[in-house]
């Protein structure tokens, strides 16, 4: 068993019984009062955020988590179908688990799935992808001098805010964390 002090973000706990990841870990020490560590986790299962305070030293459930680089082939239904490229096994996937990085995915690219036994407890799109653009208002030339952007439909379907110099036709990198255009890919 863990204890409290042992714990960072990303780090998947049992908590009431429950499957939490956490996504923000502080160490307080208020004036004369006993140090103890903030946390805001996410239920796996539900997605809702749970706040609690541990003491210093208390003992925390840690979970083994595995994760797992596998291909992302198709949607179906309410759920993502992904290969694990060493087996060839094919997972299904609840789409849930991607969030807005969903909307990024395309056939042959690569995830990570985190399990739990043979579940799957956490699933995370790339970071970066590089995707088409298949419609935006046509650019100008030389419009490089203000930062106004425009709205640009992606192979995908997703839609992002690009600069007014990108046109339809074009690849750019999109970062999926926060659905924001990156740069331009030569």
């Amino acid at each position: 068993m863990a204890n409290s002090g042992d714990l960072n973000v990303g780090s998947v706990i049992r908590f009431g019984g429950e499957l939490c990841k956490i996504e923000e870990y502080i160490h307080r020490t208020p004036g004369n009062l006993r140090a103890f560590y903030q946390a805001r986790m996410r239920n796996l299962k539900t997605g809702k955020i749970v706040e609690n305070r541990f003491r210093v030293g208390e003992a925390v459930e840690v979970v083994r988590v595995d994760y797992k680089q596998m291909q992302y082939i198709f949607p179906e239904g309410d759920f993502i179908v992904c290969m694990n490229n060493e087996t060839y096994e094919q997972v299904y996937v609840p789409s849930f688990l991607f969030g807005e990085g969903l909307k990024f995915l395309k056939e042959g690219m690569e995830v990570k799935i985190s399990f739990e036994g043979e579940d799957p407890i956490l699933a995370e799109a790339p970071v970066f992808v590089e995707l088409v653009i298949t419609y935006t208002e046509p650019g100008e030339k030389g419009n490089t001098a203000t930062n106004t952007l425009k709205a640009a439909t992606l192979e995908t379907g997703a839609v992002v805010r690009v600069p007014l110099f990108i046109n339809e036709g074009e690849k750019i990198k999109v970062d999926t964390r926060t659905s924001e255009y990156s740069e331009r890919v030569k």
